[in-house]
């Protein structure tokens, strides 16, 4: 079962890039993320009222979701749109996929977590090979403040991330499902975004043609019911230092979508930067014997 929520994972979010292209137009950036998640958190509240899976949630839960609302579908995203003005998707790649990283942090600040060292060493691997994969374009990016403004907010988009991993994880810790706190979080996102659009005088567009609203379809229900529900399942499941190494391989899934699509060219330092991206997935998941969680084998 974790097996194929995470390939899921990496395969829904490493072609998301292409629905996002198809998004820039008439429409503001931050006005199209409040559809996406307006609808995303409409359809599953449909779907959970309609299964009677919605779980009741006290003040506590809701305010956790408000904050994992903020984090990880508001700010999360604006930061990384924004930052893309900037910097090259390669260099926001590299620095999204240190999530690895800070989750392995903060679930030892926050839950007492032990940092294990696989992890870590397989999370280098992974941006080292990332370095590689995109060496080309890293390595013809001029240093700016501009690029600094850039990497800042990719960092802040990152973190943004990793604090609404550490808040699903919370809330599962307590027993509710990402289901329903995803349903209550985009919801909440949408509408913190939605205030910022309206005060900042954004005017609420919508392209009415086939390329918008497929992208539109596309990033809703694959990209985000689907995509967010089996990811933050994950971080419940395996913890969120092992989940985030998803980030590590969606960039990987783009440029196999890119080489087919548009032309990529696999060079050697791409090749080898596969294989220490690969490399660094095995040691991620490589589990120590008799390992537990929670009075629960990992290897389950």
């Amino acid at each position: 079962m974790n097996l194929s929520l995470y390939l899921l994972t990496v395969l829904i979010w490493g072609t998301t890039w292409i629905a996002l292209k198809l998004q820039l137009g008439v429409v503001a950036i931050p006005v199209s993320i409040v559809y996406r998640f307006a609808l995303a958190g409409l359809i599953l509240f449909a779907i959970l009222l309609l299964t009677r899976r919605l779980q009741p949630m006290n003040r506590r839960g809701h305010l956790i979701c408000l904050a994992q609302g903020f984090c990880l579908f508001c700010v999360n995203f604006m930061c990384f749109l924004t930052a893309s003005q900037w910097i090259a998707s390669g260099l926001i790649a590299v620095v999204f996929s240190t999530a690895t990283l800070w989750n392995a942090l903060n679930a030892r600040v926050f839950f007492g977590q032990k940092i294990a060292s696989n992890v870590l060493g397989g999370g280098a691997l992974g941006l080292l090979g990332l370095g590689l994969l995109f060496w080309p374009e890293l390595a013809h990016h001029a240093a700016s403040r501009e690029t600094l403004y850039g990497l800042g907010l990719a960092l802040l988009g990152t973190l943004c991330f990793s604090a609404g991993n550490m808040l699903s994880s919370m809330q599962q810790k307590a027993g509710l499902k990402p289901m329903t706190t995803n349903a209550w979080g985009m919801v909440y996102g949408a509408a913190m975004l939605a205030g910022y659009c309206l005060v900042n005088g954004v005017p609420f567009a919508m392209e009415w043609n086939t390329r918008y609203i497929g992208s539109l379809l596309y990033l809703v229900i694959p990209g985000s019911v689907i995509g967010f529900t089996a990811y933050l399942t994950l971080v419940g499941r395996m913890g969120p230092e092992r989940a985030a190494y998803c980030t590590v391989l969606f960039p990987l899934v783009a440029l196999n979508v890119s080489a087919f699509a548009e032309g990529y060219v696999w060079t050697a330092p791409a090749l080898l930067g596969l294989v220490a991206v690969m490399a660094g997935n095995v040691l991620v998941f490589r589990k120590p014997k008799g390992a537990v969680r929670g009075g629960v084998a990992l290897a389950k």
